[in-house]
C-alpha cells in the first residue's frame, strides 16, 4: 500500500512502525452495501444472539451519525500474536487452546497504545480526534478493508499481508482531511482453507457466517448451549481459533511462535464469582455473570474425557442455577464411569426443573 505523501501522514507513519501497525486512511462516507448485508442477516436469523453492529446498523454503517466534525478516519491493524501463541502441534481440533488467542490476556491494550500514538501526532498539530475501537458505533471491517489495511476474507475475518487475519483493529475520527489510501486490490482467490476448518460449519457461504453455529459467538450467548453443538465445542471455554489457524497468509506469522499452556477448564470450575470476573475481565461475558463462563468450562470438562474430573463437576449438579446444572449434568454423562452414574441417580430423584430432569435423563443413557 502507497501511504499518502503530506506532512501530517508522514508523521504518523513514523511515529507508528509497520511492524508495530498497519495504517490507512479512509473517509466518513456510508457502507450502505453492509447495512444491507447486516440487515440481511438480522432477518435471516443468521446473526444469532450478536449484539454489537447489530444493535443499530444505520448507525454502525454511518460514521457522521456519531461523528458528524469528523473529516477523516485513521485505520490501524495492530497484531496480537505473541510467543506462546504458537500451534499446538497434532492437537485433534477443539483439543488445543481453551482461550482464542486475541482473549488471552487483555490484547486491545496494544491497540489503545497505538491510537494512542496517532492522536498525539494529531492533538500536537491542532486536531481534534476520538479513539474508536470494539466499538457499536463503528463497522470496523468495513473502516479497515475501504482504508486499505486488508482485504475481507471468506471467513469474515479482515486478512493482511504479513499477518493474515491475527490482528485487532482500531481507529482514530479526526477533523484533520487526510488524503486517502487505496483499498487492496487482492482477496483469498480460490482458497477456501477457512470453510472446512469451522468445527460447526458456521461458515455458511463465502463471507458469511452463520452466528448460531459459531462457537465464538456461542461461548459469549445467554442460554444453553445447543446439544447438536457441544461436542463440537471441545475443550474450548472462551473464542474459537480454527479458521484463523487455517488461513494461510496468517500460517508464518504463527508458525514461528512456541506453544505454552493457558488455562485449564477444570480450573474455572474451582473458581468463584468474583475470582472469574476479576480473572477475565476483558471477555465479553452476559450481564458480568460468572455463570456463562462456569457453562463453558462444563461443556470442555465434559469434553476432556478425563474420568477424574467427575469430582470438580459434581458440586454444580447442585447448585441453584438451572443452566449450570444442565450442563453439569451433560459433562457428567461424557465423563462417565460409576461414580457419575451416582451422582445423576441422586440428581434425577431430587431434580424439579423439567429441563434439567431431561439433561440427567439422557446423561443416564450416554
Amino acid at each position: 500500500m502507497t501511504f499518502p505523501q503530506n506532512a501530517l501522514w508522514k508523521a504518523i507513519v513514523s511515529d507508528v512502525p509497520s511492524d508495530v501497525a498497519r495504517l490507512g486512511v479512509t473517509d466518513l462516507s456510508p457502507f450502505p452495501d453492509v447495512q444491507q448485508e447486516i440487515d440481511r442477516r438480522k432477518d435471516s436469523g443468521e446473526r444469532g444472539s450478536l449484539g454489537f453492529t447489530y444493535k443499530d446498523p444505520a448507525t454502525a454503517c454511518a460514521p457522521s451519525r456519531s461523528f458528524p466534525w469528523g473529516r477523516s478516519i485513521v485505520v490501524a491493524a495492530v497484531p496480537y500474536l505473541g510467543q506462546g501463541d504458537g500451534p499446538i502441534e497434532d492437537a485433534p481440533l477443539g483439543t488445543g487452546r481453551p482461550v482464542a488467542r486475541f482473549a488471552d490476556g487483555d490484547r486491545y491494550r496494544d491497540v489503545a497504545v497505538v491510537l494512542d500514538r496517532i492522536a498525539t501526532v494529531l492533538s500536537e498539530a491542532g486536531w481534534r480526534t476520538e479513539a474508536v475501537f470494539d466499538d457499536d458505533r463503528l463497522v470496523d471491517r468495513a473502516v479497515a478493508v475501504r482504508a486499505g489495511v486488508g482485504w475481507w476474507g471468506k471467513s469474515t475475518m479482515v486478512i493482511t499481508p504479513g499477518f493474515g487475519p491475527w490482528f485487532l483493529i482500531g481507529s482514530i475520527v479526526t477533523d484533520a482531511t487526510l488524503p486517502l489510501t487505496t483499498p487492496m486490490s487482492r482477496g483469498c482467490g480460490t482458497c477456501d482453507a477457512c470453510i472446512p476448518a469451522c468445527p460447526t460449519g458456521a461458515i455458511v457461504a463465502p463471507g458469511v457466517l452463520d452466528a448460531r453455529r459459531c462457537l465464538a459467538a456461542i461461548f459469549q450467548g445467554r442460554g444453553s448451549i445447543d446439544r447438536d453443538l457441544r461436542e463440537a465445542a471441545g475443550t474450548r471455554v472462551y473464542g474459537c481459533d480454527e479458521c484463523l489457524v487455517a488461513c494461510p497468509p496468517g500460517r508464518p506469522a504463527l508458525g514461528i511462535l512456541e506453544a505454552t499452556a493457558t488455562i485449564h477448564p477444570r480450573d474455572i470450575l474451582t473458581m468463584g464469582d468474583a475470582e472469574i470476573d476479576g480473572m477475565f475481565r476483558h471477555w465479553y461475558i452476559p450481564g458480568r455473570k460468572a455463570r456463562f463462563v462456569r457453562r463453558n468450562a462444563l461443556v470442555a470438562t465434559g469434553n476432556g474425557g478425563h474420568v477424574a474430573d467427575v469430582a470438580l463437576v459434581a458440586p454444580w449438579l447442585e447448585t441453584e442455577d438451572a443452566m449450570v446444572r444442565e450442563h453439569a449434568a451433560w459433562a457428567l454423562g461424557r465423563l462417565g464411569g460409576e461414580d457419575a452414574t451416582t451422582l445423576l441417580r441422586d440428581a434425577a430423584a431430587r431434580e424439579a426443573d423439567d429441563v434439567v430432569a431431561a439433561e440427567i435423563a439422557a446423561a443416564l443413557q450416554s
